[in-house]
């Protein structure tokens, strides 16, 4: 029998060493300090949702208590800031070979790295030569020497294998263990999706659950995401099936690895969390500077002796002033959303799906969409009827307009939230002519459609169910708006925004409008420049930055016909600027011949 040789009896290595000795499997657990003391006087204390357990595990003080023989697998279960110490304490010790020689750890026996960050892979490789990459969804808990709480049901964890050469036979006794253990190609993409997870572990270690904290990791999230995109890290969410968290009687529920590290006296291991995002972008010549900021907090919180969740909000306003700022009040993260959903005045969902060219938004609605989310027709329900000189999406009359509100069931108590699947580029013309009629809650899902499936949310298909109509009454006028005169006058007061790509407004081409260019004195600031790099196309974090020069000027925007313009707005509302539109944009103003048009080489 294949004897499994556990390094680290903290939550993740006592909860596997219980498992497998008590399914029948070989299994040394190798422990330090108290838990050693604890395990070597009494059987581990083991809290599984049926009720407490009491398992006599084999255990060793370390590699000079273990005589190593051929077909061992060395399972490392210590923190990512102890594996290089632990890796080189293990990997030139003798071995046993069955023909009587004597080999080395290093070279003889494969060693799986249970943990979770990205780097313990690398530092094995530097001394064994067979390392088996390892993701674990555990939410055991290890606060008190000699006793673990694992609450995972129906197992106690799913874990996910690295494919090398005895990788299978790992993965065939830690099934005969009791765990859901799935084998995968490549590991690195999925290492990748669960330290996305982890990033809540810093957060939580240090504040309580509010509404604050659930942005910030948002933020924090999408901050990592651009740093694994600018590292050509590829991600993948693993997907955990119907595992959970099951309640332990008289037990509360308990908090993540760096919460325990804190509330334990231990080093946390965020350097190895946030470190990694920080350590990426950094060598990708990026920043990541919301991650450095919790991993800085973290390390002080443990060195002063800050007891675990003890800080408030003020604290991570503190670490995080960029959270301050009024990108809350104008998005809303698939986190946040998800939330507010489950609570007890969920928003009002509007899906507008639309793209120039493509005129098939309400099939692509069917095929996905928010669970209770209404299709709203950008042309036809967030545009009034063609008019000459009135551009190709001229603003809606509002009796018009009230009309779609009332039947989408908009209300002024409920809230709404606006997405699509281009990064609000559509989205952002309900948020505007909402906003513009009198509706002051609308945000839009930042991310969008893509967004919510990044964090594993569930989508609907097919058609809607009808909602509930409401009785709201609109009024038009509640943002400002320019006239071609005031948006040809704008630019020797202050500054005309041209929101389409560079290419238009140079003239270089135009492919709808009647003729190329820009309107005289607007400066380009194209709209997909809004957007950070990723699969995720989330607002920039630095939009403060991108428009600073703008700060204190009056300030319009134009695009093709006003409907990414309104984008340009929500950006330059999260950068505190206010901005006007001009509704009837460059396709109302090319055709016009009266009015001048300017090109640039």
């Amino acid at each position: 029998m294949t004897r499994l040789i556990v390094i680290g009896a903290g939550a993740v290595g006592a909860s596997l060493a219980a498992e497998l000795h008590t399914a029948g499997r070989d299994v040394l657990l190798v422990a330090r300090g108290a838990q050693l003391a604890a395990l070597r006087a009494r059987p581990l204390t083991y809290v599984r949702p049926d009720g407490p357990r009491h398992v006599h595990i084999p255990v060793a003080a370390g590699p000079g208590d273990v005589e190593l023989r051929e077909g061992d697998v060395l399972v490392l279960a210590v923190k990512s800031q102890d594996t290089e110490a632990a890796v080189r304490a293990w990997a030139w010790r003798p071995v046993k070979r069955t023909d009587g020689s004597t080999g080395l750890a290093a070279t003889d026996l494969p060693l799986l790295t249970v943990q979770n960050g990205l780097a313990n892979e690398r530092t094995a490789l530097r001394w064994f030569a067979e390392v088996i990459g390892t993701v674990i969804w555990i939410p055991a808990q290890f606060t008190e020497a000699g006793t673990v709480l694992s609450p995972g049901a129906p197992v106690p964890a799913v874990l996910w294998l690295g494919t090398t050469a005895r990788s299978a036979v790992a993965a065939a006794e830690l099934r005969a263990g009791g765990f859901d253990v799935r084998e995968v190609a490549d590991i690195g993409p999925y290492k990748a999706g669960k330290l996305l997870g982890n990033l809540y572990n810093g957060l939580d270690a240090l504040y309580g659950d509010t509404e604050l904290r659930r942005r910030a990791l948002a933020e924090l999230r999408r901050e990592a995401r651009e740093a694994f995109a600018a590292a050509g890290v590829a991600v993948q969410t693993p997907d955990t099936g119907d595992f959970h968290v099951a309640e332990l009687p008289g037990h509360p529920r308990g908090h993540n690895s760096t919460w325990q590290s804190l509330a334990r006296g231990a080093a946390p291991e965020t350097d190895y969390l946030h470190g990694e995002v920080v350590l990426l972008a950094r060598l990708s010549g990026a920043r990541a500077p919301l991650n450095a900021a919790i991993q800085a907090r973290v390390q002080r919180a443990y060195a002063d002796g800050t007891a675990a969740g003890s800080l408030d909000d003020a604290d991570l306003l503190a670490t995080l002033p960029a959270l301050a700022g009024r990108r809350a009040g104008v998005l809303v993260t698939a986190a946040e959303l998800y939330q507010r959903l489950a609570g007890p005045q969920p928003p009002v969902l509007l899906d507008v799906r639309w793209a120039l060219g493509d005129p098939h938004g309400e099939q692509h609605y069917r095929d996905g969409h928010l669970p209770g989310a209404v299709y709203v027709d950008l042309d036809t329900e967030l545009a009034g009827p063609h008019a000459p000189g009135a551009g190709r999406h001229p603003l809606p009359a509002v009796a018009d307009l009230q009309t779609h509100a009332r039947r989408w069931g908009v209300t002024r108590s409920r809230g709404v939230v606006v997405y699509d699947n281009s990064g609000g580029l559509a989205a952002a013309r309900a948020w505007w002519l909402l906003r513009w009629a009198g509706v002051d809650d609308v945000r839009i899902l930042d991310g969008g459609l893509a967004a919510w499936a990044a964090e594993g949310y569930a989508q609907a298909t097919g058609a809607a169910a009808a909602q509930p109509p409401s009785r709201i009454t609109l009024t038009g006028g509640h943002l400002p708006t320019l006239t071609a005169d005031e948006a040809a006058a704008l630019p020797a007061t202050g500054v005309l925004l041209d929101a389409r790509a560079g290419e238009r407004y140079r003239g270089e081409v135009e492919p709808i409008d009647p003729r190329a260019g820009h309107i005289p004195g607007a400066v380009s600031r194209p709209t997909g420049e809004n957007l950070a790099a990723g699969d995720v196309p989330v607002f920039r974090p630095d939009l403060p930055e991108r428009f600073a020069d703008l700060a204190g000027q009056r300030v319009g925007v134009y695009c093709g016909s006003g409907v990414t313009a309104a984008h340009e707005i929500a950006a330059l509302a999260v950068a505190g600027i206010d901005a006007a539109l001009y509704p009837g944009s460059w396709s109302a103003w090319s055709s016009d011949p009266a009015r001048p048009v300017e090109t640039t080489p």
